[in-house]
């Protein structure tokens, strides 16, 4: 009986997992599949975004908020300080070099914590 409530709840876990919430892009391009270093095989997708693209993930009306600082493309959706995808006057859904490279007191350095999306491209 144990054994049945163990794989249950196992089962019941993995559903869960599985019914996250599907976001979808317009242009979504396959690159090769790398070898790690515990020889395991992990596929990487890499996601282009247009400037035109990007203004689509401003984190308005539900939608995730995305933005790019030096040709990355970062998700700052459940990002507190980026509620409804506007911190500090700068607004998701736009390439925020200059503003994160001069004019942002902490600079590039909480980028190394944001999911990346993707990157820009022209």
């Amino acid at each position: 009986m144990k054994k049945f409530w163990l794989i249950f709840i196992i089962v019941f876990a993995l559903a869960l997992t599985a019914c996250g919430s599907a976001k979808t892009e317009e242009k979504v391009e396959e690159t090769a599949t790398e070898q790690t270093s515990e020889g395991t095989q992990e596929s990487t997708i890499e996601k282009e975004f247009t400037k035109e693209q990007l203004k689509e993930f401003n984190g308005k009306e539900g939608k995730a908020a995305y933005i790019a600082v030096d040709g990355v493309v970062y998700d700052v959706t459940g990002v507190p300080q980026w509620k409804d995808g506007g911190h500090n006057g700068f607004e998701a859904g736009n390439d925020l070099t200059k503003e994160i490279n001069e004019v942002s007191p902490h600079g590039v350095s909480k980028l190394k914590d944001l999911t990346v999306v993707g990157k820009l491209v022209d």
